[in-house]
C-alpha cells in the first residue's frame, strides 16, 4: 500500500505544482521560477558532489553556458533546438573537464572548479568585448514566464527520478564506496573513472539546462549575469542543509533558503553578502551532514531516551 501511495503523492504535488500558475499573479509565477531553479540546481549538484563528496563551485560556470548559449543563437536556432544544443554543448565541456579534473580531491578540486567557473566568464567577456563588439546580448523569445515555470518543473521532476533511480541502482552503490574510500572501491573492480565522469556529465547538463530555460526571462544577458559566482554557493549551501547525500534533502534546503534570501535580498540588500556569508558559516558548524541526518539523530536519541526504552537502554 506505502509503495502504490507514494507514486501518487509524487504524482500530485506535481500536478498541484502544474496548476500554480493559474491561480497565482506574476510575482508568484516569478517566485516559482527562482525556487524551481534553485530546487532543480541544488538536486543535480547532489547527484554528483552529494555521494562523492567532491564539493564543485563549478555550478555557475555550466549555468552560464546555457544561458549565453540561448543569448548567442536565439535569433538563428529554433528554441526546441536551442535547448538541445544549450546541453550539447554543457555535455561536452562537462567531459573534456572530467577527464581532466575528475583526479583531483579534496582543495584541489574546489580551487580548480571554482577557477573554472572564473575563466569561463573572462573568456566569454574577452570574446564580447573583443570579437562580438558588444558586451552583452538581447534575448527576445516568444517564450513566457508561465512557460519558463512548466519548463523548469518538467526539468525538476525528471531530475528527481533521475536521483531516486541513481539512489537504487549499482551506479548508486558505487558511488557511496566511491565517497567513503576510492582504493576500496578500485579493489572492488569500479571503474571510478568512469562512474565519476557519467554524474559529473549529467549533473552538468542538468545544471546547463537549467540556465538555457531561465535565459529569456533575463531579456537581456552579460556575462556578469549570467555567471555569478552566487548562483554556485547559494546551490552549495541548500545542498549542504537539507543533505546532499539524501533523496529529498536538495529541496528540503533549496525551498526554505530560497525564501530567506529572497526576503533578505528584497529588505536588506546592502547587508544580503554578509547574511549570505553567515549562514553558510553556520550551516557548515551546526548542521554539517544536513537536517535530514539532524533529525534522524536526535529522533533515534530520543527514542532511546523514552521511559519504554531505557530498560533495554540499560541491559
Amino acid at each position: 500500500m506505502i509503495r502504490l501511495l507514494s507514486p501518487a503523492i509524487f504524482l500530485a504535488v506535481v500536478a498541484a505544482l502544474a496548476y500554480v500558475p493559474f491561480v497565482a499573479d506574476s510575482y508568484g509565477v516569478t517566485l516559482g521560477i527562482g525556487m524551481l531553479g534553485y530546487v532543480t540546481l541544488a538536486t543535480a549538484w547532489a547527484l554528483f558532489s552529494g555521494p562523492t563528496r567532491y564539493v564543485s563551485l563549478a555550478t555557475v560556470a555550466f549555468f552560464g553556458i546555457g544561458a549565453y548559449t540561448v543569448a548567442v543563437f536565439s535569433e538563428t536556432i529554433p528554441y526546441p533546438l536551442l535547448l538541445v544544443t544549450a546541453g550539447a554543448i554543457g555535455l561536452g565541456v562537462a567531459v573534456v573537464v572530467g577527464f581532466s579534473t575528475l583526479r583531483l580531491a579534496g582543495v584541489y578540486f574546489v580551487i580548480f572548479t571554482f577557477g573554472l567557473a572564473e575563466l569561463i566568464r573572462q573568456l566569454v567577456t574577452w570574446y564580447e568585448v573583443n570579437m562580438a563588439g558588444t558586451l552583452g546580448r538581447y534575448i527576445f523569445l516568444p517564450v513566457t514566464p508561465e512557460g519558463i515555470y512548466w519548463q523548469l518543473l518538467a526539468l525538476a521532476t525528471i531530475t528527481f527520478l533521475i536521483s531516486w533511480w541513481i539512489g537504487r541502482s549499482r551506479i548508486g552503490l558505487a558511488l557511496k564506496v566511491i565517497g567513503d574510500d576510492e582504493v576500496v572501491a578500485a579493489h572492488c573492480g569500479i571503474d571510478i573513472a568512469r562512474v565519476k565522469l557519467a554524474l559529473f556529465a549529467i549533473s552538468s547538463v542538468i545544471i546547463t539546462l537549467v540556465g538555457a530555460i531561465q535565459a529569456p526571462r533575463w531579456t537581456y544577458v552579460e556575462p556578469v549575469i549570467a555567471f555569478n559566482p552566487t548562483i554556485s554557493f547559494l546551490t552549495l549551501i541548500m545542498a549542504l542543509l537539507g543533505g546532499a547525500n539524501r533523496l529529498m534533502g536538495p529541496i528540503l534546503g533549496a525551498v526554505p533558503l530560497f525564501l530567506l534570501f529572497e526576503w533578505l535580498s528584497a529588505n536588506f540588500p546592502n547587508h544580503y553578502s554578509i547574511i549570505l556569508g553567515l549562514v553558510f558559516i553556520a550551516i557548515v558548524f551546526v548542521l554539517p551532514r544536513g537536517v535530514l541526518a539532524f533529525a534522524e539523530e536526535n529522533w533515534k536519541r530520543w527514542r532511546r531516551t523514552t521511559p519504554e526504552n531505557l530498560p533495554a537502554v540499560a541491559e
